[in-house]
Order: structure tokens, then C-alpha cells, then sequence
């Protein structure tokens, strides 16, 4: 994955990134579960920070961007499911979990500037 400094790109990709890797999976109820669930919080931390860049007060802004971090934390989690149930291979599973983490930092430093 490359990495870009436009946050709101570097979000969406993360998002495609998770969508691609569950486009030509074989389907068990566990994989199926957890992809479902880090599609989500991955597609929400994009469309939640869009929603940040928006908000009407320096408040709403945090709180949106508190909302961000939540869900980034829980793709973290979800992608160390994965790896450690062996859904994921540890390449694609490195690779996520990196960008993952550099994107927590990024919004946790944003949060802090902002309080």
C-alpha cells in the first residue's frame, strides 16, 4: 500500500484495501463475520472523518474524530483476529495492520491538537 499524506485518501484506501481482500475469499461463517464487521468499521473510518472535515464546531469536530479512532481501533482488532485465526495470510496481515496503526496515530495526534 502506498502511503499518501491526504488523510481522507490514505482512509479510503485503507477502506478499498479491506474491501479487496474479501472480494474472492471462500466463504466460512467465521471469515464471512469478520470480514462483514471490518468492512464496516474500515468504510466508517473513512466516511466518519469526511463527516469530521465537516463539522460545524471545534466539539463536533472531536467527536467525530473520536468516533474515527474508535472505529480504526476496532479494524486493529478485528485484523489481529484474523491473522491469529489464519484468515488472513501475515503479508496481507503486516501490511493492514500498519497502515491501520500509522492511521490511529494520525487521528490521535489530530484529537490532541484539537483539545
Amino acid at each position: 500500500m502506498e502511503k499518501k499524506y491526504d488523510l481522507s485518501e490514505r482512509l479510503e484506501d485503507f477502506a478499498a484495501e479491506i474491501v479487496q481482500l474479501y472480494d474472492k475469499k471462500p466463504v466460512s461463517f467465521a471469515r464471512e463475520y469478520l470480514a462483514k464487521q471490518l468492512i464496516r468499521s474500515a468504510c466508517s473510518s473513512a466516511l466518519n472523518y469526511g463527516e469530521a472535515l465537516g463539522a460545524g464546531t471545534q466539539k463536533d469536530k472531536i467527536n467525530k474524530l473520536r468516533i474515527v479512532l474508535k472505529e480504526l481501533r476496532e479494524s486493529l482488532r478485528n485484523l489481529n483476529i484474523q491473522f491469529k485465526a489464519k484468515l488472513i495470510s501475515e503479508k496481507q496481515a503486516s501490511t493492514l495492520v500498519d497502515e491501520n496503526d500509522q492511521l490511529i496515530r494520525i487521528i490521535v495526534t489530530r484529537i490532541k491538537n484539537l483539545d
